[in-house]
């Protein structure tokens, strides 16, 4: 039988994809998330959910444009869509171009700790001011989240974990 690969972390360097493997592979991610998180976040509601994305761009992007929509979906497929999607909609009104932000966060991340999900925001926020994934986009996010790549790193390990071992937080 073959052993799940670490897809989630191919952008990583083939040293630290083994050293991710052979944590799978003895069974110690879960112990090792655990201790580093040990409780999902209680942001279930998208009211909750919202309000916590806001509070994040009020205190970093307050520039930035507004946000309309900050939502949980259950249609988001975790590796063909990343962790979240950033949209943005144009339409004319009466003359006039309105535009609307919305940032829709996959129902996977319901339940799991709070770092990782301002980590999913704070990806998904940059969007605002820089589009694609460049140095700036990645500044921006280290800018609101100083740990930004070790979460990012720490939630892609719990994917790997969660694809061969279920759920970590319930």
């Amino acid at each position: 039988m073959n052993k799940p690969t670490v897809n989630y972390l191919s952008s990583y360097s083939p040293n630290l994809q083994q050293q991710a493997q052979a944590l799978l592979d003895t069974g110690k991610t879960g112990e090792l998330l655990l201790n580093k998180y040990p409780q999902a976040h209680s942001l279930s509601s998208e009211r909750a959910l919202y309000d916590f994305a806001m509070a994040l761009k009020n205190a970093h992007l307050r520039s930035s444009p507004p946000i309309s929509k900050v939502v949980y979906d259950d249609k988001i497929h975790v590796i063909n869509n990343a962790l979240g999607l950033h949209t943005f909609v144009s339409r004319v009104q009466g003359g006039k171009l309105k535009a609307k932000h919305e940032i829709r966060i996959s129902s996977l991340f319901r339940r799991i700790p709070e770092p990782l999900l301002k980590m999913i925001l704070v990806h998904e926020l940059a969007h605002l001011r820089e589009k694609e994934h460049n140095k700036a986009f990645y500044q921006l996010c280290c800018y609101m989240e100083p740990d930004y790549h070790q979460l990012e790193f720490d939630l892609r390990l719990y994917l790997s974990h969660r694809d061969r071992y279920g759920e970590l937080w319930r």
